[in-house]
């Protein structure tokens, strides 16, 4: 899941808002961005992820279930 925000649009043209609602989603925003959810996703964007993860040793991530399926398969 991306919980990182979207960037800004180069090619939009900005419009104005009404200024209550501007300040609520400004405060939106920063709850958010406070959020543990959001700590969390930091954390995982900054850290280095472990290569034994995306490489697996059954070469799937349940190496018995992938087996399971490939002897159905040949039945």
């Amino acid at each position: 899941m991306d919980l990182s925000f979207n960037r800004f649009d180069v090619d939009a043209e900005p419009v104005a808002m009404p200024p209550d609602l501007a300040v609520l989603m400004v405060g939106i925003a920063a709850r958010q961005a406070a959020s543990p959810t959001a700590a969390a996703q930091a954390e995982f964007v900054r850290a280095t992820p472990d290569p034994r993860l995306f490489a697996p040793v059954d070469g799937a991530f349940n190496g018995a279930t992938a087996h399971a399926i490939e002897a159905w398969n040949k039945s």
